[in-house]
């Protein structure tokens, strides 16, 4: 009875998730979880601020993206809705970072620049120029990928790319 019961609530739950899928959105819930859990993995494993910093800046323009397209899917539209968005992202992240002092130790810096803060400025633009890279290859093959999952490859292998620059300029 058991079984018969777990079957049909699997079944229903697969009919459930079709039902109510969504098309797809200007970055993909798998890249905002892979960027995150990176993230978590450097802090963890002690990996400099700097390559932290990265990832951080890929995870927030994911994100910016993400509720910039919500917005608009729900039709909340208001002037400067796009800034505003990007703005209050930065310093909700940026501002906690600051206070609790991750950001602006003075032993953590390089070029002059607090290492965390100087990878999120980084992974931000290189995140956001993996996302008009990806845009100009579908355009280029006539609107499709060029092989699966490319939506999530191109943005990953780029700050992936950029953390290996990172880590040879800070060791």
């Amino acid at each position: 009875m058991i079984n018969k019961c777990k079957k049909y609530f699997k079944s229903f739950c697969i009919i459930v998730i079709f039902l109510f899928a969504h098309s797809a959105q200007a970055v993909c819930p798998v890249c905002v979880v892979a960027v995150s859990g990176c993230v978590g993995l450097s802090r963890y494993l002690g990996v400099d601020d700097s390559i932290s910093g990265l990832w951080i800046g890929g995870l927030l323009i994911s994100v910016i993206i993400w509720t910039i397209d919500w917005l608009k899917r729900k039709n909340i539209n208001f002037y400067g809705r796009k800034i505003l968005v990007t703005v209050l992202f930065y310093v909700f992240t940026v501002g906690p970072l600051y206070k609790s002092e991750f950001i602006g130790h003075p032993m953590n810096e390089i070029w002059g620049i607090d290492k965390l803060l100087l990878g999120i400025i980084f992974g931000s633009v290189f995140f956001l120029l993996a996302v008009f890279v990806n845009d100009f290859l579908k355009k280029k093959n006539g609107g499709k990928v060029f092989f699966p999952f490319q939506k999530v490859v191109v943005p990953i292998v780029m700050l992936g790319i950029l953390s290996g620059v990172f880590y040879f300029l800070t060791c």
